[in-house]
């Protein structure tokens, strides 16, 4: 199919060209880049006035829940969730049943997806750190990497043992893997709900204190500067954590770690509606917090924005807080938050914003780097930056629409993804 963008505005990180341009596509690949361009009767032109052309987002951190759990959630579904949310790819977790700790789940995950929408959206696997996700014995790294495993992590559970964590770090290290750890002292929060401080007394909720996860990041750091290995913090929500791995990377250790929406836009504050989608793990905290996140993705001390997607059915939701499982899903949520909490804030410019969902986490993953160029495949994310919106969770293609989003207005939306010689409008 040849495709012919008309009068986008191109923003690519990698070249820091963001200009008005056409953009020609032939069977997949970018052919030409200029100014009032034609091509063949046949091709599909689309009309990019006013509207952002960037690299293909990619989301490095969904939970897929095949095998095991499909009444949440099913490779094909989450695929379609990642599309219709502008991301070309994403990398699913290893919280499975059996869990993602093998060649085989692996493979059957990779065969799932080269189904759903005929490929469209490229799925990569991140398995499991130890075995059964239990955080007592590594899982056969070597293995998984040949069957295109592009990190490891036990998420939803913590490699708790320093001797294990210390492990991992050298044998993930040994091929040029990263380490991502959920970062909570189990001790710390059992039993807890929600974060600890003035909301939490006034409800009297259990809790999960934010030195939870600050212990187990500067507990790691300590191994990560003794043996090397790469080593990336999923979800920070404390502005202890964020202090911690800005002064990990003033010291020149291989650290990186990522953000989810939720964390820059609400504060425990939403849980006093008793909400069950506002408990997630690590739970919401205080706008200092917040504060705190903003500055580390304004300065670079945070790399990329993932979704922890994390989808649950109805049912599973729909009873008391504290029985409710941890967790929100977040792909078609997540460009409109960006854009409403962070461009329209003036916290990031577009280009930034682009970096931390596309460019950023490919290069942390060591994944093959995309451009906007010609003669580079044609791997796009399409969207209207000046589109208001409100989340509607009735036409959400994932299977689960467990959001506390549900009817915000947001600004900024995608409209279409580019991919592998196919395109998929919204």
């Amino acid at each position: 199919m040849n495709i012919l963008l008309q009068q986008a505005r191109m923003i690519d990180p990698v070249s820091k060209r963001d200009e008005v341009v056409d953009i020609l596509i032939e069977n997949g690949t970018i052919v030409k880049i200029g100014t009032h361009l034609e091509t063949k009767e046949t091709a599909r032109r689309i009309d990019m006035k006013g509207k952002i052309a960037a690299p293909g987002f990619i989301d490095m951190h969904v939970h897929l829940r095949e095998p095991g759990f499909e009444y949440k959630e099913t490779v094909e579904t989450g695929c379609a969730a990642a599309a219709a949310g502008g991301f070309t790819a994403v990398c699913c977790m290893s919280n499975t049943n059996p869990a993602m700790d093998n060649a085989e789940v692996v493979k059957y995950v990779g065969e799932k997806a080269a189904e759903a929408l005929d490929g469209l959206v490229d799925v990569y696997p991140i398995p499991a750190v130890t075995k059964g996700r239990e955080g007592k014995e590594l899982s056969p790294m070597a293995e998984l990497v040949e069957c295109g495993a592009v990190g490891f992590s036990d998420d939803g559970n913590p490699v708790e043992s320093a001797a294990v964590m210390r492990l991992a770090l050298e044998y993930a290290g040994m091929y040029g893997a990263m380490i991502i750890q959920h970062a909570q002292d189990l001790s710390l929060t059992k039993g807890g709900v929600m974060n600890e401080g003035a909301v939490s007394t006034a409800i009297g909720m259990s809790v999960m204190p934010p030195i939870a996860e600050d212990l187990i990041v500067a507990r790691d750091l300590i191994l990560v500067e003794y043996t090397k290995g790469r080593y990336h913090v999923a979800h920070v929500s404390t502005k202890g954590t964020v202090e911690l791995i800005r002064q990990a990377k003033r010291k020149g250790l291989p650290v990186t770690c990522e953000v989810t929406p939720h964390h820059f836009t609400l504060t425990d504050e939403a849980v006093r509606s008793f909400n069950t989608n506002t408990k997630m793990n690590p739970p919401l905290r205080t706008k200092a917090d917040i504060d705190a996140i903003l500055e580390g993705l304004s300065d670079g001390t945070i790399d990329a924005i993932a979704t922890d997607h994390a989808p649950h059915s109805f049912d599973e939701k729909e009873v008391e807080y504290i029985n409710a499982p941890f967790g929100i899903v977040g792909l078609e949520t997540a460009v409109g938050l960006a854009v409403s909490q962070l461009v329209e804030k003036k916290i990031l410019n577009w280009i930034q914003l682009i970096e931390k969902f596309s460019t950023a986490p490919r290069r942390l993953l060591r994944l093959p780097e995309i451009k906007i160029a010609e003669g580079a495949p044609a791997n796009l994310t399409l969207i209207d930056p000046n589109m208001e919106w409100t989340v509607d969770v009735t036409k959400f293609k994932s299977k689960s629409t467990n959001t506390p989003f549900a009817g915000w207005k947001l600004k900024g939306k995608p409209i279409g993804i580019i991919n592998h010689g196919m395109i998929r409008m919204e």
